[in-house]
């Protein structure tokens, strides 16, 4: 297959070398609407070339394009190289309006093609650990569980937003908050299948810091808030908690995501340091098991990456990790993100080679990103609770990537 990456951002190598170097992907090419830097890249990586624009992608023989734009752009592009007759692999969220979800899942129909959304956290260790355990009954039933995305705009954001956003980088930095929900609700109910959001109710802290961001007059947003909660209501009875924070008083190299499942027989806690699931009967401490691994990146690697986000950029991966899954080219290959970036380069070729649903498909995307926008309207609404549209689960057969490749 060739797959087209749209957009030459700072993320775009992580995810360039890993289809170069999958077995199943014959050529990778760039577009961006800077082309130095889509020129840049593809030289600097020896990609197979790049095309002026994603109109033009659209038009060539590539069979899949590769979403890594503005977070607002990601449902029109994904509409767009769909009904163009290409699989989409999109960087989160999915999309900021109800309505493009439901458009995105229209066209998957439509058309047949894969349409997966790249939310790392369903490859963190934790919720590796929780889904397992909840396939095997450990949590008797899930009743409630917590996600957290805590990440200071001090921590490499300012950086990341004036590398994307160019002159008007403020307008674009008080994206808020709750449209971008995958970390925290990706986390949570990727170890809660079945669970499905019904209703949501949500508040915002108005942010105070001054320094032009967060200001309704500069953000595309109109958002003043920096700091949003949400509780979800879901559709088996249980209920889910999300916080998403852009102004905390945390040490940067704290994990930023952390997430917590609370069943009738066990329970789940990821700490900032320590990882433990109680029981009536035991304590069990997973701590070593969840550790993710070092990976050091060379100085050429690094450059340009504010020191505070280099571990979204360079991580080994945790027991609980299964390699045996992966194409032995991947060993020793750049990762980030806790490990999942393997497993969503690899997820993304197999179905589009087997011509399957991924596991993270439009509807289980649906399922993650809707809590956040509704949460979104709730909180311009002074909480009110507000239900959450349905589309129910992927109609669809869905690939299975538990397949040992080696």
């Amino acid at each position: 297959m060739k797959i087209g990456m749209v957009g030459a951002g700072q993320f775009s190598p992580s995810f360039t070398g890993l289809w170069q170097l999958h077995p199943d992907v014959d050529e990778v090419w760039i577009t961006d609407v800077v082309p130095e830097r889509a020129e840049n890249l593809a030289k600097k990586y020896a990609l197979a070339g790049t095309y002026p624009s994603f109109e033009a992608m659209l038009e060539s023989d590539l069979d899949a394009v590769a979403l890594l734009t503005q977070r607002w752009t990601h449902a029109p592009q994904a509409i767009q190289a769909l009904r163009a007759g290409k699989h989409v692999y999109s960087a989160v969220p999915m999309a900021t309006r109800t309505d493009e979800i439901a458009d995105i899942i229209q066209a998957v129909l439509d058309t047949g093609k894969v349409y997966m959304l790249g939310e790392t956290h369903w490859y963190y260790p934790q919720v590796i650990w929780a889904r397992q355990a909840q396939a095997e009954g450990k949590f008797g039933r899930l009743f409630y569980g917590e996600g957290d995305y805590v990440h200071d705009m001090d921590h490499g954001f300012y950086a990341a937003y004036q590398y994307s956003g160019g002159d008007q980088w403020k307008s674009t930095a008080s994206y808020p908050p709750m449209l971008y929900p995958t970390h925290s609700t990706g986390g949570v109910l990727g170890a809660w299948p079945d669970a499905v959001p019904v209703s949501v109710s949500a508040l915002g802290v108005v942010d105070n810091r001054g320094d032009g961001v967060f200001d309704k007059d500069v953000s595309m947003f109109g958002n003043d808030m920096s700091n949003m909660s949400a509780l979800i209501e879901l559709s088996d009875g249980g209920m889910v908690r999300i916080n998403e924070f852009r102004r905390v008083g945390m040490a940067g190299q704290i994990d930023e995501s952390t997430h917590r499942w609370y069943g009738t027989d066990g329970m789940f806690d990821q700490g900032a340091r320590v990882n433990k699931f109680y029981s009536r009967d035991e304590t069990i401490d997973l701590t070593e098991d969840l550790r993710i691994g070092r990976a050091d990146l060379s100085a050429e690697e690094l450059q340009g990456i504010d020191p505070a986000l280099v571990e979204s950029f360079a991580s080994g991966v945790a027991r609980v990790h299964d390699r045996n899954r992966l194409p032995v080219e991947y060993d020793g290959a750049h990762n980030g993100h806790n490990g999942a970036h393997h497993y969503l380069a690899d997820d993304f070729v197999r179905a589009v080679k087997s011509g399957l649903q991924p596991p993270l498909n439009a509807w289980n995307a649906a399922r993650i990103n809707l809590g956040g926008i509704v949460a979104w309207d709730s909180v311009r609404q002074a909480g009110a609770r507000l239900p959450v549209p349905q589309f129910g689960a992927c109609p669809l057969p869905i690939v299975d990537v538990t397949t040992p490749a080696r």
